[in-house]
């Protein structure tokens, strides 16, 4: 309903107080970055955030904690073997690697699922973008963002263990060759296990059930193939390599046993590797496709977000 009329004096009415102020907006005249740029600007604030930078605290503690359990165990063989005067480390590069599955595993079921599932659920990025990217772009940088920041994790103590040696005056040519193989299975765990990963957290908006699903099938998958090479091995001597394609169900044991086939490294009765040169061949095929086919599940799971 309209209102009275205002019918104090005009001395007794409040005074009108609105001033327009000039704060000097002028509109922007620089370079328009385009979609690569906001392409790259995603991928880095998604690596910084595997790791917590740019979190709260608290999110910061199990990737840095994470970080200190892959690197302590290094920087510890190094001085035992400086202390003990031995003339090589204790332990292969790759071979270390494959020893921190367990870490793996933990790393990516914590991070994947902020990669992915808290955006799936709140229906934004936490950047504003000048010029929109595709799905595709979002796709690239988070898949790229999270294959470094795993390479980062498997990288850090193959660096502490060639630097250690080399200082610790141990065979330049031995040791630059362990490291060139620890930097190819590290890029195989960076990729393999960490496709899969991806391809889970971005099932689900909720964390928690991604988080849950990357941990029990990339735990459960490396454990049954241990306990099946465990079960069919002979009291002495290596297990038959029929049993070896066993480990085609686990991303983890399968970057181990294609690694350790391709560069002759492992040994003991509990070793992993390819069967022969069909096993490498399909063992990397295999890799190949759950790498490719990963990426395509996910262009086409965000093509209907």
């Amino acid at each position: 309903m309209p209102q009275p009329p205002d019918t104090r004096p005009a001395d007794t009415r409040p005074a009108d107080t609105g001033v327009i102020h000039d704060i000097g907006y002028r509109g922007y005249t620089g370079p328009r970055l385009g979609r690569g740029y906001a392409t790259r600007s995603l991928f880095i604030q998604s690596l910084r955030a595997a790791y917590g930078l740019g979190r709260s605290g608290k999110s910061k503690v199990l990737p840095m904690l994470l970080l200190g359990v892959v690197t302590v165990p290094a920087m510890i063989f190094v001085a035992a073997a400086v202390y003990l005067k031995r003339t090589e480390l204790p332990v292969e590069y790759a071979g270390y690697l494959s020893s921190l599955s367990l870490v793996v595993s933990i790393f990516l079921a914590s991070q994947a699922p902020v990669m992915l599932s808290r955006d799936l659920r709140h229906h934004t990025v936490p950047l504003y973008f000048s010029r929109p990217i595709t799905r595709a772009d979002y796709v690239r940088a988070k898949f790229g963002a999270m294959a470094c920041a795993q390479f980062l994790l498997m990288a850090a103590p193959l660096l502490v263990l060639y630097v250690g040696a080399l200082l610790a005056g141990m065979d330049f040519r031995h040791n630059t060759g362990q490291f060139f193989y620890g930097l190819v299975a590290a890029v195989l765990y960076s990729l393999v296990p960490t496709a899969v990963a991806l391809v889970i957290a971005a099932s689900t908006p909720r964390r928690g059930f991604g988080v849950a699903a990357i941990m029990g099938y990339l735990a459960v998958s490396s454990t049954v193939a241990a306990v099946v090479v465990g079960i069919s091995s002979p009291v002495y001597g290596q297990p038959s390599d029929s049993v070896q394609w066993t480990s085609l169900i686990s991303p983890n044991s399968l970057v181990e046993a294609l690694v350790n086939e391709l560069f002759g490294l492992g040994d003991g009765i509990d070793r992993r590797h390819a069967p022969g040169g069909i096993g490498v061949l399909v063992f990397a095929l295999v890799a190949v496709a759950m790498v490719a086919g990963a990426y395509r599940i996910l262009l086409r799971r965000y093509s209907r977000v």
